[in-house]
């Protein structure tokens, strides 16, 4: 299978085997559409792992280099919130070997990265994103360097260390740190293997989609609420949404509804005045660190997202996120902040401020609460 990386700015392509990490007119890199048939019977039924949609990955039908990398992400169970709302639906993404969502895109990643013979990564992250690639790096034995910001989660930064990644606080924001890991990858230090640039993460994250439809047999919801800061679950899921559609197995595509944190909320502002682009705001301190992201580089992306599906971008009330949290506590999901401000938003939205909400609804929970206490 031939892949190749288009820019998403002025449609230059590039092989990924040249370790090229955005464009050379400073555009980010997309995976450039690839030729695949798939349906329910091309699903690998004895592979539990999300390689069990391997036909609609980027990679080789006899490839193998995954094989020795995955560690079963993927599967996560759909269930009612409660019984009393069996409209709304929760997808448990935290029960990943990692505790997040990211396993998803991480195991991609770096299964390609060590299929190109890739020897030392490295990442910006607010936490579990980082601790996603240093364990799957770890597993493929790639050394792997992650930069996090101060003031990230104590356990997620001692998580990332057991993984044997070397970790490096950046003093300033999450933008200083994306700064500080971006010049040790241009000063040569290493393979960018970043969840914002890579397209290989997202190929990853696409695999939200394809479950829901093999969970659902095919009964796609109404609406998706997903977290955005970067937006890697967002467009992934919007990725593999389309194929479905393209590909003739099911009759639409969900309105994505996007939460962003009420406290950094650039994509919310961007779409709220109408506007295709995102401007860098100022984050002012959020409990939701997962999304608190001010200047998403993907910002354009996941807006034509949003639009094209017809859905929303809302703010999580700060106000409400840690009660959001008891509350879902109470209904047996202990989850982090950022999936607790997640559930505010949609609450505040829906119920509060009474929009109607039509069909069923399937919201993650991106990460386990155990990370963050």
């Amino acid at each position: 299978m031939s892949i190749k990386y288009i820019c998403c700015k002025c449609n230059k392509k590039y092989d990924p085997k040249t370790l090229v990490f955005r464009c050379d007119c400073g555009g980010l890199l997309d995976i450039d559409e690839f030729d695949f048939s798939f349906s329910k019977k091309d699903i690998l039924s004895n592979e539990w792992s999300l390689f069990r949609y391997l036909k609609a990955l980027p990679f080789d039908n006899n490839s193998n280099s995954w094989k020795d990398i995955t560690m079963g992400e993927g599967l996560t169970p759909i269930v009612p919130l409660d019984k009393a709302y069996p409209n709304i639906l929760v997808k448990v993404d935290y029960l990943m070997p990692t505790l997040s969502f990211k396993d998803r895109g991480a195991v991609i990643l770096i299964s390609k990265a060590k299929e190109m013979g890739i020897r030392k990564v490295i990442q910006d992250s607010s936490g579990n994103a980082g601790n996603s690639i240093a364990a799957y790096a770890s597993r493929a034995g790639i050394d792997c360097d992650i930069y996090v910001p101060e003031g990230t989660s104590s356990k997620k930064i001692r998580q990332i260390s057991s993984h044997g990644a070397k970790v490096h606080i950046v003093k300033g924001t999450r933008e200083d740190t994306a700064i500080e890991a971006l010049n040790a990858v241009e000063n040569g230090e290493g393979f960018y293997a970043s969840h914002v640039y890579n397209p290989f993460f997202y190929q990853g994250t696409k695999t939200y989609a394809y479950e829901i439809y093999e969970q659902l047999n095919g009964k796609i919801p109404e609406s998706v609420v997903i977290p955005v800061g970067n937006g890697t679950l967002l467009l992934g899921c919007y990725y593999g949404f389309k194929e479905l559609f393209n590909l003739k197995l099911i009759e639409k595509i969900p309105k994505i509804i996007a939460v962003q944190a009420e406290r950094c909320s650039p994509i919310y502002n961007a779409f709220k005045e109408g506007k295709d682009f995102v401007s860098e705001t100022t984050n002012t301190g959020t409990l939701a660190e997962g999304i608190a992201i001010a200047k998403p580089m993907r910002g354009k992306q996941i807006l034509e997202a949003v639009r094209i599906t017809k859905g929303k971008i809302i703010t999580a009330p700060e106000s409400k996120i840690n009660q959001t949290r008891e509350y879902l506590a109470k209904k047996g999901f202990y989850v982090e902040p950022t999936t607790a401000a997640t559930f505010a938003g949609f609450l505040d939205y829906f119920n509060e401020k009474n929009h109607n909400l039509s069909g069923k609804v399937i919201i993650p929970l991106c990460g386990a609460g155990l990370k963050k206490d």
